[in-house]
């Protein structure tokens, strides 16, 4: 009874290795990001903003893994924005 995973998109499946390669990539991307937060730089911020990003675009295509991806992402980008902005209003009132 084994069960065979594969991905929405045939490519993904034939080129499993490049998919390894991609993922590689993506977590060294994620902790230089990780470092130039966490010494409060602002291109740690953006870095870590196009990740997330491009994280949210790619997993459509890596359905049913990308879900668990994109949570995540999700959730880290809903936190860096809120932490770069918090309360701060859309709009300025008073400038005319």
């Amino acid at each position: 009874m084994s069960t065979h995973f594969s991905f929405i998109v045939p490519f993904f499946n034939e080129n499993l290795f490049l998919m390894m390669v991609m993922s590689g990539v993506f977590g060294a991307l994620r902790t230089i990001g990780a470092i130039g937060l966490w010494k409060n730089r602002m291109w740690g911020f953006a870095l870590s903003i196009i990740n997330g990003v491009v994280t949210l675009v790619l997993m459509l295509f890596m359905l049913p893994a990308g879900i668990v991806d994109g949570l995540l992402s999700g959730g880290a980008l809903v936190l860096l924005l809120i932490a770069r902005y918090g309360s701060a209003p859309i709009e300025l009132r008073g400038r005319a």
